[in-house]
């Protein structure tokens, strides 16, 4: 599972985003537990999670949501 893709990031408003990103980067958290923990059988998932942070801050920075 891919996530979200960046047009579909594109979309969402401001607080969306932004409610977003706290999902994703609590489930990248768990995930990376999870792998430190030896549970994670999908590892994928961690590149995966980590890629859609980086297309969400990507457009949080467009937006000039990143000066706060």
């Amino acid at each position: 599972s891919e996530g979200m893709t960046a047009n579909d990031i594109r979309e969402l408003t401001d607080d969306e985003l932004a409610q977003r990103l706290a999902e994703v980067r609590e489930a990248y958290f768990n995930l990376r537990f999870q792998h430190a923990s030896g549970a994670l059988e999908r590892t994928s998932e961690l590149g995966a999670r980590r890629r859609e942070i980086a297309r969400i801050l990507t457009v949080a920075r467009e937006r000039g949501l990143d000066r706060g």
